[in-house]
């Protein structure tokens, strides 16, 4: 298993090896020591799976807020997306910037988004199934996002905004300035007034 950081460290791309035969293929798709090995240690909690039957659907972007963050671990299982990962953690030298990757279920890369990031993607194909791991439970209450084609963040979608198939929440996600800080650098898993120490308080 391969793991390379991208243009901002902590997200990463993972590979996998993938034997095949006559038969078909095998891949060991995730394995936790490995992770650990380099330095990730993650208890994935929940599997996530999605469809989206039209070119141009746009999931995000999303996140939860401490102390629900979620580490997501995302893959194609069939067609092929531009997965987007947005740094929101105040103090970050990457702060507003993001990555950009294309998976597929032929290249067999799966993109580490972690904790204090916002994450979407579109699709690029008809009929795409996308599975993620995440390390932290849905919490309703924690649920945020953020514009997906908000003009500060710069995000070069390749889908026309007159064409792009959006659920109504996403549709009226906040402007990425108008966030509150939900996220620091250093501690993204804390909200940000529990840092001096105290234990981490939910939001309302």
């Amino acid at each position: 298993m391969q793991i390379t950081p991208t243009s901002i460290p902590d997200v990463k791309i993972i590979e996998a090896k993938r034997f095949g035969d006559h038969r078909g293929f095998f891949s060991e798709v995730y394995n936790r020591r490995a992770f650990e090995e380099a330095g990730l240690m993650l208890d994935f909690v929940q599997d996530n799976h999605s469809r989206s039957a039209e070119r141009g659907t746009l999931r995000g972007l999303h996140f939860q807020s401490p102390p629900h963050a979620q580490t997501k671990l995302v893959r194609v299982l069939h067609g092929a997306i531009l997965d987007v990962a947005v740094d929101l953690r105040h103090g970050s030298p990457t702060f507003g910037r993001h990555v950009a990757v294309e998976l597929t279920d032929e290249g067999w890369r799966q993109l580490l988004v972690p904790k204090g990031f916002a994450h979407g993607f579109v699709t690029l194909v008809e009929d795409t199934e996308v599975f993620y791991k995440v390390d932290a439970y849905y919490a309703p209450a924690h649920d945020h996002g953020v514009m997906w084609n908000d003009p500060d963040l710069a995000i070069d979608w390749p889908v026309d905004a007159g064409r792009v198939v959006l659920s109504a929440k996403d549709a009226a996600q906040p402007a990425f300035r108008d966030l509150p800080v939900h996220f620091t650098a250093g501690r993204p898993d804390l909200l940000a007034r529990d840092h001096a120490g105290a234990d981490p308080v939910e939001s309302l």
